[in-house]
């Protein structure tokens, strides 16, 4: 398929996703025409970003929904692959969907880390995460060969993880990072939001409450120390009932610490359990 793109002289963007696709993947697909000629969505949900305790199993997945979305919204072709462990079959160019078959998985061994950007965030209580991100992405790149990624930056540590691998290995892909999409309600879109009760849902927007007051507040002139605003988003989190993995206040380049906001644009980043569902939300403040 892709290369029957590159004959004609089309430009490639590829959408990376898990599936359970909700209005913030569609705002990718969206954003991506933007971009490029062709449009391709995979969808895979990669064994290697979970640990033995973590959701791989009950991930919510929606096949025969999520192609139906991608068909309305325009999508020139979806890649979903049952394993990324071993070489795909060859497809057809005119298939919508490309790349399904069953595979045996092999001993994988190579694997992609991008060193210091992945030791903090979500890195620190999931040290495999990043590994399999990057590893995924990199077998992505390799196979739909795309000019263009795009990524979402709800997911902003991510974003600057495969901007990164993408500089250091001379990937010719350009990657594109896209404003966070949220709810009406102000939850940042996600496709474990499904897995909220009524009442954590409720609670949860303590989270992105948290992070627009900081932010305006800061923007405003308000003097605040990261240290205060930690502290003021971990003890909304934790008087609304939720368990709080980390929030941190970065430079929103490096995810390096920062002691202040005015010499950089800031990333102030949160995660956060509600019930057994992990969130994840972030702002960046502007610097002045």
């Amino acid at each position: 398929f892709s290369r029957g793109c590159r004959v004609s002289r089309k430009r490639i963007a590829l959408v990376p996703t898990m599936g359970y696709l909700h209005d913030g993947h569609l705002a990718l697909v969206e954003g991506a025409k933007r971009f490029a000629d062709v449009v391709v969505v995979s969808i895979y949900v990669n064994p290697t970003q979970f640990s033995v305790n973590e959701d791989f199993d009950v991930y919510p997945r929606d096949v025969e929904g999520d192609r139906e979305k991608l068909r309305r919204a325009g999508v020139d072709a979806v890649f979903e692959p049952s394993s990324l462990y071993e070489a795909a079959p060859s497809s057809s160019a005119t298939s919508f969907v490309v790349g399904t078959g069953e595979f045996i998985p092999g001993g994988h061994e190579t694997y992609v880390q991008v060193e210091q950007l992945q030791k903090v965030l979500c890195g620190v209580s999931r040290p495999h995460f990043f590994r399999g991100v990057a590893t995924v992405c990199a077998k992505l790149f390799n196979i739909v060969e795309p000019d263009v990624a795009v990524f979402g930056k709800k997911d902003y540590q991510q974003w600057r993880i495969i901007s990164t691998m993408v500089r250091d290995l001379d990937f010719g892909v350009e990657v594109v990072g896209m404003p966070l999409v949220r709810e009406p309600d102000g939850l940042a879109m996600s496709s474990r939001n499904v897995r909220l009760s009524p009442d954590e849902r409720q609670r949860a927007l303590c989270i992105s409450r948290g992070l627009r007051t900081a932010r305006e507040a800061i923007e405003g002139g308000a003097q605040m120390s990261p240290a205060e605003v930690q502290r003021d988003i971990a003890g909304a989190i934790q008087s609304a009932g939720g368990a709080v993995d980390y929030v941190e206040v970065l430079d929103a380049d490096n995810l390096s610490p920062v002691s202040g906001f005015a010499a950089q644009d800031t990333l102030i980043a949160v995660a956060a359990k509600f019930g057994s569902v992990r969130l994840i939300d972030n702002t960046v403040v502007r610097a002045k």
